[in-house]
């Protein structure tokens, strides 16, 4: 194997675990999204996110994570749509952003 294979694997690798990371985080997004609706008696359209912005980001431990934007659209009414946003750490919501208010994020999760 000479250099040139060896970083397209990594390459390849990296891109891998990238997607595989990003459908997992996109999974928690959908689910904090939908109970946060719940929670305040929102309806949550169209059962998705849309990815909208990826950045890393140290947590309170110093760590180097992955903090994504998703937006998802609600309606307060059933008549209207209205964008919210959701942003990971990682894996964990640290905001859930619903109209003019945000919902702590320690509110609508397990």
């Amino acid at each position: 194997m000479d250099l040139l294979e060896i970083v397209g694997w990594i390459a390849l690798t990296a891109l891998a675990w990238l997607w595989f990371d990003g459908t997992r985080a996109r999974e928690i997004a959908v689910a904090a999204s939908r109970d946060a609706c719940a929670a305040e008696g929102l309806q949550f359209l169209d059962d998705t996110v849309s990815f909208r912005k990826l950045w890393p980001v140290r947590d309170d431990d110093g760590r180097l994570r992955l903090q994504r934007v998703y937006g998802f659209e609600y309606s307060d009414t059933g008549d209207n749509r209205r964008r919210g946003s959701i942003v990971l750490l990682g894996h964990r919501v640290i905001a859930i952003h619903v109209g003019l208010r945000s919902v702590p994020a320690g509110r609508v999760l397990h």
